[in-house]
């Protein structure tokens, strides 16, 4: 048996996920909304939260500052995104308890879920716009390196690392190194 945390915007919503939880055979520790879910979370130590994510609601602050905590998320947002973040498992807003009992049997297990709707807004691996040199390039430049130091570890001159920096802040449409890096997270291209 799984003791869950739910976190929901509405009462509504909340009651809805305790009962899905309940009727999974699994333990409800508590309830939350999104701007109590951290402190509450630490006080009562759930095996997992379940989390149903209001369209607007960011929750990549919240997954960080949870850390350890399992989390399922019931989202229209990009999985991919979300499992960035911390989530241990995404799930559409409208799964069903069989499913949601699934996911938090499997993450309380350590395994990671999604649904496979989700998979639409995966990154597809070869679409990237940036050449492999850039992308080897982006990688250095997320690790904070300077032009110098990326072309002594890549064996190129510093004139062509710098060719290379240009290149791909155009073809991501960045205006910095770090506008660069941050899009590159965003489209799967590197991961930090």
């Amino acid at each position: 048996m799984i003791r869950v945390l739910v976190a929901a915007p509405s009462p509504v919503s909340r009651a809805g996920l305790q009962a899905l939880v309940r009727d999974g055979g699994n333990t409800v520790a508590g309830s939350a909304v999104s701007g109590e879910l951290v402190e509450i979370a630490i006080d009562l130590h759930p095996d997992a939260i379940l989390w149903q994510l209001s369209p607007d609601e960011d929750a990549a602050p919240t997954l960080r500052s949870l850390e350890d905590q399992i989390s399922v998320l019931l989202s229209s947002s990009a999985a991919f995104d979300l499992i960035r973040a911390g989530a241990r498992g995404v799930l559409p807003l409208d799964a069903s308890a069989a499913q949601i009992g699934a996911a938090l049997d499997a993450v309380s297990k350590g395994l990671g879920v999604f649904s496979p709707e989700h998979l639409d807004s995966a990154p597809e691996r070869g679409t990237s716009p940036l050449t492999a040199r850039e992308v080897e390039v982006l990688r250095l430049v997320a690790e904070g390196l300077p032009n110098k130091e990326i072309a002594w570890r890549l064996g190129i001159s510093e004139h062509t690392v710098k060719f290379h920096v240009s290149a791909l802040l155009g073809k991501l449409g960045a205006g910095s190194r770090a506008e660069a890096v941050s899009a590159g997270i965003r489209q799967g291209m590197i991961m930090l």
